[in-house]
């Protein structure tokens, strides 16, 4: 599938030195969800402004749907959709004026059926003629959605959609951005929820310091670099991991009644068999065994703090 957003060698240098981009190149293909997670000052939100040009960037090349973000402005930017983190709305216009008024920025002729279309998918009809002061926080969150979309992007950028929403209002958004994602549209969301890139995202970025550390396929990253736990539920409790079990690299539990195995799963041999045969022979005696999958969440915390092992 083509790459509907091509970013190449991207920087932003600031007076005094300081760069929030360092060199960032990225492909995302037309119609996939890309979470990209990072730390707070990580670049996230300043990658987002110089590809919708809010900042101009030091260097660098940024195509979207095959027009420069610099030479074709406004044919790229006719493409992009934002949606902000913060709520910056006017408290006392109506829902319905705010969306059309977005969709005329945009030289968009006025079309009163896709606007009703848009408010209906996010659960925002019955609240169309409502000053925005007298909407939830929540709902303001889907007012800026819903302008984002009144001039039909191609690309669609949400940063920190869900920041402050309560969690059934957060699971809701994922379905409106999973059905986005249905009629084509192509959506990076950044985000410090990691379940939420589990939840929704095809592939994941993991970006720090300006860089890019990598882009993945969600399930080919969990593949690639989890790892699995083995917990060996243990009768009785003990103080510390017996002398002849050290070889296994063991971690006791805080309650001394379990004892933790961390193995890779792409291994040829993951040991287990020998652990267990060693755990008896030490003569403790099992209750019970159980797995643990390494989540989105202990990867990006590996990857960030600089352990890729």
């Amino acid at each position: 599938m083509a790459a509907i957003l091509s970013i190449s060698d991207l920087r932003k240098s600031y007076e005094g030195g300081f760069e929030a981009l360092k060199g960032v190149s990225l492909e995302i293909e037309e119609g996939e969800i890309l979470a990209l997670l990072g730390p707070n000052g990580a670049g996230k939100t300043t990658l987002i402004s110089t590809v919708c040009g809010i900042i101009t960037p030091s260097s660098g090349k940024v195509l979207v749907g095959g027009h420069c973000i610099l030479d074709d402005f406004r044919a790229a930017r006719s493409l992009i959709g934002l949606v902000p983190q913060e709520i910056n709305l006017e408290p006392f216009e109506k829902v319905i004026n705010s969306v059309r008024f977005s969709r005329g920025l945009f030289g968009k002729p006025k079309n009163d059926v896709l606007i009703e279309e848009i408010l209906k998918k996010l659960s925002l009809w019955d609240k169309r003629n409502s000053q925005v002061k007298e909407l939830s926080g929540g709902m303001k969150r889907r007012v800026l959605i819903a302008k984002a979309l009144a001039h039909e992007p191609r690309v669609l950028f949400l940063d920190e959609p869900t920041a402050g929403v309560d969690v059934e209002l957060r699971k809701d958004m994922w379905d409106v951005v999973r059905e986005l994602k249905a009629n084509g549209v192509t959506i990076i969301l950044t985000t410090h929820y990691i379940e939420e890139a589990e939840a929704i995202a095809d592939r994941v970025g993991v970006i720090a310091d300006g860089q890019i550390l990598l882009v993945k396929d969600k399930d080919d990253l969990m593949a690639q670099l989890g790892q699995k736990q083995l917990c060996v539920h243990l009768s009785t409790a003990i103080d510390t991991v017996p002398e002849a079990l050290a070889p296994h690299g063991l971690a006791l539990n805080g309650a001394g009644d379990a004892l933790i195995y961390t193995y890779d799963t792409k291994a040829e041999r993951t040991g287990i068999t020998a652990l267990l045969n060693d755990v008896a022979a030490a003569g403790l005696v099992l209750s019970d065994v159980s797995t643990r999958q390494s989540s989105l969440e202990d990867i990006f915390v590996g990857l960030v703090s600089g352990d890729k092992s």
